[in-house]
């Protein structure tokens, strides 16, 4: 029997300018993507057949799962007939915009491409990943990358930028609701003002990579317009953790998960206390590093 495990991080958007919709549809967008040093874990295994068991309640183990829906990608491309029992054990939280289901996927093909022998090279894998979804491929570069069009088109990030974002330590809390990303994005079809104008965000962009300025300076998520317009409790707990703490929030993806910058040495019990007055006891806490 063979047996193989891989990691299925979480990603955080650092900056996230959504430029406009496309004649076929998807939404343009300029975006700095890291992930973190936490996520799922995958295990793969041969088997006589093809299942997916969770150790999470309540997520599905049906085609409608982007692990099987990876699995099936990666056989019609391939041919690869072998059969396989996946194991996910589930952290990320779903309707975060932490990327998890992404992150499955890309572990997924990761783990068929090794266990087939290699069937498929790095271009072939990328492009199989763009086909399950805009989040995808970032995941298969392992570092912060720049994504355009609709997230298929990744720019690694040169040595001294990827500098100033490795490493840094982030608080990522969520609510106990999610956010349906198909939703956010109609409602910025619905309020086109809220696109970011492309020269503004390239500029922005381009400033940042050009300098020296912290992480800091690179936050940006166009999308939170409209989603603190339905849900207030995300920019009101943002500006009640940068009175009493000091931090400045963003939201990641279209939410409704929130990550903010952390010194090494800043004391979480406090801000996770401030967080669940704030949510309730089902709010989730977690501090990570950018890979």
């Amino acid at each position: 029997m063979t047996k193989v495990r891989y990691p299925a991080p979480a990603k955080l958007n650092l900056f996230l300018a959504i430029i406009g919709r496309r004649a076929d549809g998807f939404h343009d967008l300029l975006s700095v993507a890291a992930p973190l040093d936490w996520g799922d874990e995958l295990e793969v295994e041969s088997a006589d057949q093809v299942s997916l068991i969770c150790d999470a309640p309540g997520v599905p183990t049906d085609q409608s799962n982007l692990v099987l829906r990876a699995d099936a990608a990666f056989r019609q491309v391939t041919g690869w007939k072998g059969g396989v029992t996946y194991r996910l054990t589930k952290r990320v939280p779903a309707g975060a915009g932490l990327g998890g289901g992404s992150s499955d996927a890309v572990a997924t093909l990761r783990a068929l491409n090794e266990l087939s022998g290699e069937s498929l090279d790095a271009a072939a894998l990328g492009e199989l990943a763009a086909g399950l979804g805009a989040d995808c491929p970032l995941f298969l570069a392992g570092a912060p990358v720049i994504m355009r069009g609709r997230g298929e088109v990744l720019e690694s990030m040169v040595a001294a930028e990827h500098a100033r974002l490795r490493g840094r330590r982030v608080l990522v809390f969520k609510p106990g609701f999610g956010v349906s990303t198909p939703w956010a994005y109609g409602r910025m079809v619905a309020r086109p003002e809220t696109y970011a104008p492309a020269a503004e965000a390239k500029a922005r962009l381009q400033a940042w990579r050009a300098g020296d300025a912290p992480a800091e300076e690179l936050l940006f998520n166009a999308m939170e317009a409209v989603v603190f317009a339905k849900y207030p409790a995300l920019p009101a707990l943002h500006a009640e953790l940068h009175r009493r703490f000091g931090l400045r929030p963003r939201m990641s993806g279209s939410g409704s998960a929130s990550f903010a910058f952390l010194a090494d040495g800043t004391e979480v019990g406090p801000i996770a206390d401030c967080i669940r007055a704030a949510w309730g006891p089902t709010a989730f806490v977690m501090t990570g590093r950018l890979a």
